[in-house]
């Protein structure tokens, strides 16, 4: 029982050991690293200065901060549960497969069978990267545009302080919904590419993670969700989020609304509108405007979505039954 309870208990924190994953050690000591750098290089504070507004108490250790520590153990508990029962990227993909091979296109791409094992690799990598931000990008927006989905991405903005674990104050329900869409947007990728090169298809990796994922870590991804203003070059800004860009995103102030939608990539918020560039502000405020939504509560960050939800549900229910009273008459 003790071997299997600390198994369990290293489950739990295996994200922070894995380089699939954002919040892997080795990340956030690179990204510590870079904002030392940013700090003194940039920001002209002295190495003290500088390590002592890294590592801010204040921010760190923030009622706002603690509920993220508390969401990070509770939802992987729940997610160790939840995850044998999801879709999976391979049972999406394996259901793609054998529908592209019911179509008569073989013929149709029997051209493209003589390509470079080289150039698939890269291609794949690069198509696989990238669609999948760009559906993180639309999901991520309707989670804004759509009451139902607002009400569980808003426990994710009720953080009034930003630290790497943020990124896992999710509601479950939230998180199931990006579980189905890695699932489908990766499984579509894997699926059409196998159809089109068969074995050669490949992805480029380092430490088994796809190499530009990787890149995205290593150039200090956690910092995006920090007290870390780092800024980009204008143009730069139009290709790949900035942490400076993502903390506008959770901004209170109204001009930064809707704004910023992008994972690692600016060039979908470029493309549809909703790019806006970093800012020189001392001290941005965050969080959501909801006096009844306390931030540092457990119980209202996982139940208010739902009662929130039940009210929309119940609302939408009433103006139908209002409609189809209308219409009888």
């Amino acid at each position: 029982i003790k071997d299997d309870m600390l198994e369990y208990i290293g489950d739990i924190f295996h994200h922070f050991v894995d380089p699939k994953k954002r919040v892997f050690l080795g990340y956030i000591a690179l990204s510590i690293a870079i904002a030392l750098l940013w700090l003194v290089f940039f920001k002209k504070k002295g190495l003290k200065s500088a390590i002592f507004k890294v590592f801010d108490k204040k921010i760190l250790l923030s009622g706002s901060a603690i509920s993220d520590y508390k969401m990070f153990l509770i939802n992987r508990v729940l997610m160790l549960v939840l995850s044998p029962y999801l879709l999976t990227q391979l049972a999406v993909a394996t259901f793609l497969y054998y529908s592209l091979l019911s179509l008569p296109l073989i013929g149709l791409l029997s051209f493209l069978s003589d390509t470079p094992a080289i150039v698939v690799a890269i291609l794949f990598t690069f198509v696989f990267f990238t669609f999948d931000d760009f559906t993180k990008y639309w999901v991520h927006r309707w989670m804004h545009k759509w009451p139902v989905l607002w009400a569980l991405h808003k426990v994710h903005h009720s953080a009034e302080t930003l630290n790497p674990i943020t990124v896992y104050r999710t509601h479950p329900l939230e998180g199931i919904l990006f579980s189905l869409r890695g699932a489908f947007s990766q499984g579509t990728v894997i699926s059409t590419f196998f159809f089109i090169f068969g074995d050669k298809v490949d992805l480029v990796t380092i430490l088994g993670v796809n190499f530009l994922v990787f890149s995205f870590h290593v150039a200090g991804s956690n910092l995006r969700h920090s007290h870390i203003d780092i800024k980009y070059w204008v143009w730069l800004e139009k290709i790949l989020i900035s942490p400076a860009q993502h903390q506008l995103h959770h901004s209170l102030d109204e001009r930064h609304y809707d704004k910023n939608f992008g994972a690692a990539l600016a060039i979908w918020d470029w493309i549809f509108g909703s790019l806006h560039h970093s800012e020189d502000i001392d001290n941005l405020i965050l969080g959501v405007e909801d006096n009844d939504f306390n931030p540092t509560s457990i119980t209202e960050l996982y139940l208010k979505p739902m009662k929130e939800i039940s009210d929309i549900a119940a609302e939408s229910l009433s103006s139908f039954k209002s409609l189809n009273k209308i219409f009888k008459i």
